[in-house]
């Protein structure tokens, strides 16, 4: 019924006008009726005289408008298509309090763009902005002739029956087409958005296009958009169309000749109404629903520069880079695995024929005293006991050697132990040994000597042992896979949720150095993960190579692999480098779409990667009461948990942090207890009544010290630091929640390993030549790559927007960035720390077992 009055009224009001207003034909009845549907609808009253005028470019009309009198402007320019030129319409409103607005509708050949003025635009909660100064961009199609002439008219109407000025100027754009590698500034606001034109030039079918500004607010968007009409350019629908994101002072989007057939696109710059999007502060709530709130100035001045992107042969550098750095390192095995075996070559030979090598020479190639045993430790006379206790390395041997019997240990002939190993291993099972009440009160009394030598917590079966250590590597095998799988899918929907929307704000990249490939956004941050999985290969190669060593050696019955250094188990080893591996693929995938609900990938087998490391190294003196992979993953698992609630739930929530800091300094101090007694206590109810009963004795009735200093030492300062790390979270409640649990883990990681280098030195034992250069490169190349880890490139504790202003340009071959080397550079640390575990007690390979001691 609208449309049909409508159409009746405008019949017979325009019966006797002008003929111009015939010209216009069923376009101009169809945006009659859609002015009184969009300005109130309902049927018309009797006429409004329409006037058309033929205007002209860069001049200004001052006019009015009610609802009797409606004005259409005709213009006319030439458009080429070897040159297009932008067409700008700019509207100021005059009069004040209008309480009907004025309509404006553009009407071109194959486009109409419509807008009213005050413009009102809305934020969040329904708030509303008016703008009484408008600016658009009129949509430019493309052209087949070589030269044409094309009309446009713009038809303003108001309902308001009280007179309206307003000023119109339609002005042309002279640098409406961006130039590749020069800079463009011009201005933008909410209600004048801007946008331009970029060709792509012939051989280039990537471009970066960098938008900047030297202020931070007011908060803004970019957009890439094909040329097609309409243009959407306001903040609410920018992001209706094509690739956006939003900005403070840095914008970079890569364009790829691909995805436009017109081998050109738009560059949309539009202010946004509110400041929320990019971190800003939120404005106050409106007193009334309907109240419209003035939003001050938010003009922002904007460079835009377009830029080729690398090229292909960028890419087969960049990935001939990656490929050959790692492979190096294989090649550095392989040599070094060649020094060795020549060295041991000539070690046999000296053995098989003595006689021709001088006492000097075979002591230096056993790297011995001549006799094949280790220079005396101070532990052997008592330099490191009590001050008042008479207790020697004598009578703690003697005690070991007196408890032997009643632990289930027997002296066996090598022949014996060789026959042993044939067994199968499906037939052993840890709990075979050590369940009755004898061998439990024996345990009590070698686990609790001041001193303590390996022999006495090596003393179960090596086949259950190495049983007990292989479930290590197969449970994280299937975790891994289990993992895995989803991750993988997950990041894939990611990835096409970003390609199909173009919402770039999704992913939190460097965009200055993110380059595509296929699907891919960010194909060099993928790369660059390629070292953890190639060097954690290496690293099994190297475990499985010392692996069968030793089982040959085992089989030949040698005594140094039977009862000489430290236990040989590698399950944790396996484990460890599959860890690496798996490092490298989850931070793959979270590099795919990085932000901060999939952190978690790569961060997860950080934290396997730190406690597997604690594992092996308290494994290495204590191979008998190390913890069991179920128990060890369970607790990895809890860690994880956490990780996923404070990433979640942690952001200012002060109950979170209680709970969780009380949870670590009860973890803190039961680890601390177990640690100290090795295992030799119950938590049951009558754990309190002990305690007490301990402190009344110990630090009451008589002052001594603690029975274990060099434990108590350890465990002080491990007290010392988690204590701290977790008032520090209580305290500041850092926003990386996954990021300072994995630094209570590292920092607790180092304090171990520092304490164990000490005391190994302390114990007079030896650091050889290939652990020792490990230790000093791995060192130097963990302070690089914590340098360029804190370089910061984007962070997802902040907006999109924010996180940008922290983007930078690539720095390695123009394909690397510095996350990049990051990842490098950890790689190569982390494949070296695991050499260290592996390598820095090879020192104890001749050394009987009896004499290397536990701390």
């Amino acid at each position: 019924m609208v449309l049909r009055s409508c159409w009746k009224s405008r019949h017979k009001n325009t019966s006797g006008s002008s003929p111009c207003w015939i010209r216009p034909g069923l376009a101009a009845l169809f945006w009659l009726c859609v002015t009184q549907l969009v300005c109130g609808g309902g049927a018309v009253g009797e006429t409004t005289n329409v006037v058309q005028k033929d205007a002209e470019f860069d001049v200004t009309y001052n006019d009015t408008v009610t609802s009797e009198n409606q004005t259409i402007y005709a213009f006319n320019h030439t458009i080429s298509r070897n040159k297009t030129e932008g067409v700008r319409v700019t509207v100021d409103v005059l009069s004040q309090n209008l309480k009907s607005p004025i309509l404006f509708v553009v009407r071109q050949q194959q486009a109409v763009l419509s807008f009213q003025v005050p413009l009102i635009l809305r934020g969040l909660y329904q708030r509303k902005y008016p703008y009484n100064h408008v600016g658009r961009t009129l949509c430019q199609p493309p052209t087949r002739a070589i030269s044409e002439t094309q009309h446009f008219f713009i038809d303003v109407s108001t309902l308001s029956s009280q007179g309206t000025n307003y000023q119109l100027r339609v002005s042309r754009v002279e640098s409406f087409t961006l130039q590749t590698d020069k800079k463009f500034s011009f201005t933008a606001s909410p209600s004048q958005p801007q946008y331009f034109k970029y060709v792509f030039p012939d051989g280039v079918d990537t471009v970066i296009v960098k938008v900047n500004s030297a202020m931070n607010f007011p908060c803004s968007v970019m957009s890439i958009q094909d040329i097609q009409c309409p243009v959407y350019d306001l903040d609410n629908n920018v992001a209706f169309i094509g690739m956006y994101q939003t900005m403070t002072k840095k914008g970079a989007i890569t364009v790829q000749r691909k995805d436009f057939p017109s081998n050109s696109f738009y560059v949309v710059v539009v202010v946004k109404t509110e400041d929320e999007a990019c971190g800003g502060p939120l404005r106050f709530y409106p007193l009334r629903p309907d109240e419209l709130i003035d939003a001050g100035n938010r003009s922002k001045v904007v460079d835009v520069v377009v830029s080729p992107a690398i090229n292909s042969e960028v890419y087969v550098m960049g990935m001939l880079f990656c490929l050959g750095i790692f492979l190096s390192f294989y090649l550095l095995t392989l040599m070094v695995a060649c020094l060795e075996n020549k060295r041991m070559k000539k070690r046999r030979e000296v053995f098989e024929d003595p006689a021709d090598t001088s006492p000097a020479e075979t002591a230096s190639l056993l790297g011995k005293n001549g006799d094949g045993k280790t220079p005396a430790s101070p532990y052997e006379y008592g330099s490191f006991a009590d001050n008042g206790s008479t207790l020697s390395s004598e009578a703690i041997t003697d005690s070991a050697t007196f408890t032997d019997n009643n632990y289930g240990y027997m002296e066996r002939s090598l022949d014996s132990v060789g026959r042993s190993r044939q067994e199968s291993l499906s037939s052993v099972e840890e709990d075979d040994y050590d369940t009755l009440d004898d061998i439990n009160s024996d345990k009590n009394i070698v686990r609790t000597k001041k001193f303590l030598c390996v022999s006495d917590l090596a003393r179960k079966d090596k086949r259950v042992l190495s049983k007990k250590y292989q479930i290590y590597f197969w449970n994280i095998a299937t975790i891994a896979v289990f993992y895995a799988l989803p991750v993988v899918q997950l990041v894939i929907t990611y990835q096409t949720v970003v390609n199909v929307t173009g919402n770039q704000d999704i992913c939190y990249y460097n965009f200055l150095c993110a380059h595509p490939l296929g699907a891919l956004s960010a194909f060099n941050n993928i790369l660059s993960n390629l070292g953890y999985v190639m060097l954690g290969l290496l690293f099994l190669l190297i475990v499985l190579k010392r692996d069968i060593v030793h089982n040959r050696a085992m089989v030949r019955n040698e005594l140094n692999a039977l009862e000489c250094g430290i236990p040989k188990h590698f399950g944790l080893f396996y484990a460890m480098g599959t860890a690496l591996m798996m490092e490298g693929l989850l931070s793959a995938c979270y590099h795919v779409c990085p932000n901060y609900t999939n952190f978690q990938f790569d961060t997860s087998f950080m934290y396997m990667i730190a406690g597997l490391c604690m594992l092996k190294l308290y494994q290495k003196r204590h191979p008998d009461i190390n913890a069991s992979a179920y128990t060890a993953y369970a607790c990895l698992a809890a860690v994880i948990f956490f990780s996923v609630l404070g990433v979640v739930f942690g952001k200012d929530n002060t109950v979170f942090w209680i709970v969780f800091s009380v949870i670590h300094i009860l973890a803190t101090l039961l680890l601390s207890t177990q640690l100290y007694y090795m295992g030799r206590w119950r938590l049951d109810a009558g754990v309190l009544r002990r305690m007490v009963y301990i402190v009344y004795t110990d630090c009451i009735r008589q002052c001594s010290g603690p029975m274990y200093i060099d434990r108590m030492v350890l465990l002080v300062m491990g007290n010392i630091v988690n204590w701290s790390l977790a008032a520090y979270g209580l305290i500041e409640r850092p926003n990386d929640f996954a990021s300072y649990l994995l630094a209570i883990a590292i920092c607790n990681l180092l304090l171990y390993f520092a304490f164990y280098i000490i005391m190994k030195l302390r114990s007079g034992e030896k650091i050889k030549c290939l652990p020792l250069v490990c230790i000093l490169f791995t060192a130097v190349v963990w302070g690089f790559a914590l340098y360029f880890f804190f370089q910061g490139l984007s962070t997802w504790q902040k907006t999109p927007a924010e996180s940008r202003e922290h983007n930078r340009d690539c720095i390695l071959l123009s394909f690397f960035d510095d996350h990049d080397i990051w990842h490098f550079l950890s790689s190569i640390a982390m494949f070296g720390s695991f050499l260290v575990l592996l390598t820095m007690d090879d020192d104890l390979d001749t050394v009987q077992r009896d004499k290397i001691y536990v701390f």
